[in-house]
């Protein structure tokens, strides 16, 4: 799968990107449980468009600036109206076999008007079923 064909709120997503950018980690409290969680974001792509990828606690330390990684069995979802790649409790992420040379930053699927609110995209029947695993990606934008 590429970059570009990613849509809000797909399951079992696997791909293969580069990290550009990474935002400073910060720490946030769980509605759920008041545990505490690390969480940031990294801009992440392929030769045919970026995202932004949603890191939480143990992996934010797998990742590195330049280095590129397979997302297994990740999800996709949208926060503040832009679409987010999320590896989540399910998914895993993993060095790549090959690194990306190139990568297509002219097209930004998490700029806020490439993508469609969940109401709009399922009056379309553009969206998938379900939510997101139920995870908060919560994020800034770079």
């Amino acid at each position: 799968m590429k970059v570009e064909s990613l849509r809000p709120y797909q399951k079992k997503v696997n791909v293969t990107v580069k990290v550009l950018k990474m935002n400073e980690a910060r720490e946030v409290t769980s509605k759920l449980d008041d545990s505490k969680h690390t969480v940031t974001e990294a801009l992440v792509g392929d030769d045919t468009a970026t995202v932004l990828l949603t890191l939480w606690d143990e992996d934010i330390k797998k990742v590195g600036l330049e280095k590129t990684y397979d997302i297994i069995n990740g999800f996709t979802s949208l926060f503040k109206k832009s679409l987010r790649l999320n590896v989540g409790r399910y998914g895993e992420i993993k060095d790549a076999a090959a690194a990306i040379t190139e990568v297509n930053e002219e097209k930004g699927l998490s700029e806020e008007e490439e993508v469609k609110p969940k109401e709009e995209a399922k009056e379309a029947g553009e969206a998938g079923e379900g939510d997101s695993e139920g995870e908060d990606d919560g994020g800034e934008e770079f």
